[in-house]
């Protein structure tokens, strides 16, 4: 590992090969740390990263395309469109970013502690962990309750079976994760290094049981793929058959999981010190970097990892950015995002010193 720059927040330490491998790949990282309350931007330059962090309260599950951004936080997601031609000419920047993730819509989710998030064929689906169900997100109300585990008996706002993560697949919920297949406010925390389950949902049956608190399903080449957070496994599922593989075990809390051109992207966060239960995991003395780890897919090998050493302790989510090398995003805190205009054919940036003065992190 090699120190790029002095310590300061959000400071990376990584691979020196790993500028190199995103501009190869052309792409760029994004991750949602809900402990900092930062959604950041990792953007690969010459033998060095552009980090950016911007501010949301508790930012979970996001997903993210080149059209655009939808982001679970505290109370609230987020729907942003992106803006090439703002991004452009974005007053004194010009030139500098190839994307601009611009809020659009703010849909008023309450206390569900959303995890994972997904725009279906149907619209936006979240993973309400609160009240143990699959929800669908409009203006009309809160969340609209779509699907619960069968074992879960009432919508109650008890945090049941610690739902948290979901996969679709050709537009639809097909599998879900959660800590336990319980049935009583908060019950999964009995058996939480080991009572985790994958569901089906098409067809309520449990595929996978007694796994090491799963997160992070992901589709990739028709393969379902997921972490096991507490035993560090990263997992490829059969299910026709009921099982897993772990393709590679990793010395880590490992949560967050995308893959692109079969390299596979993978968060690692820093074990919380005064947790009981983290105390009595295999790594508990040494997971303590948090970061991404890149896997190559096909050889299982990995080929080098960043570290945050300030500011991030722990990651939800992890995502890549295809096609961009230095994308940007705005958040609704800071009133910046008012000054950019988009209409139907044409762009405009209001006020433009303005906006040079008022750039955020």
């Amino acid at each position: 590992m090699e120190e790029k720059s002095a310590i300061q927040p959000f400071n990376l330490r990584f691979s020196p090969q790993l500028p190199d491998l995103l501009h190869g790949l052309q792409c760029s990282l994004a991750i949602s740390t809900y402990q900092a309350n930062k959604l950041v931007f990792i953007s690969p330059g010459d033998n060095r990263f552009t980090v950016l962090p911007r501010n949301f309260a508790k930012p979970m599950g996001f997903e993210i395309s080149a059209r655009h951004l939808l982001l679970a936080t505290r109370d609230e997601v987020i729907y942003f469109e992106n803006s090439p031609e703002l991004a452009d000419t974005y007053p004194g920047k010009q030139g500098v970013y190839d994307a601009l993730y611009l809020p659009r819509s703010t849909f008023y989710t309450g206390q569900s502690d959303i995890h994972d998030i997904a725009l279906g064929k149907d619209g936006i689906w979240g993973v309400n962990t609160s009240f143990s169900c699959l929800c669908q997100i409009s203006g009309n109300f809160n969340f609209i309750p779509r699907w619960q585990p069968p074992f879960i008996t009432k919508l109650a706002f008890e945090d049941r079976c610690h739902l948290n993560s979901l996969a679709l697949e050709n537009g639809q919920p097909k599998y879900v994760t959660a800590l336990g297949a319980t049935n009583t406010a908060r019950g999964w925390r009995e058996n939480i290094t080991n009572g985790g389950i994958l569901l089906d949902v098409t067809t309520n049956d449990t595929i996978l049981s007694g796994l090491a608190m799963p997160h992070s399903l992901k589709y990739y080449n028709n393969e379902l793929y997921f972490l096991q957070s507490a035993s560090g496994d990263v997992c490829k599922v059969n299910t026709e058959n009921g099982t897993w593989e772990s393709i590679r075990k990793l010395d880590c809390f490992c949560r967050g999981l995308d893959i692109y051109k079969d390299y596979m992207f993978i968060g690692m966060s820093r074990l919380r010190k005064n947790s009981s239960t983290f105390a009595k995991l295999p790594f508990a003395e040494t997971a303590d970097k948090s970061g991404i780890i890149i896997l190559h897919l096909p050889t299982q090998s990995i080929v080098g990892q960043m570290v945050f050493e300030t500011s991030v302790d722990e990651i939800y989510d992890v995502r890549v950015l295809p096609d961009m090398l230095r994308p940007n995003v705005l958040n609704t805190i800071n009133p910046l995002h008012k000054y950019s205009l988009s209409i139907p054919g044409a762009t405009f940036w209001a006020n433009p010193e303005d906006v040079a003065k008022s750039d955020q992190t």
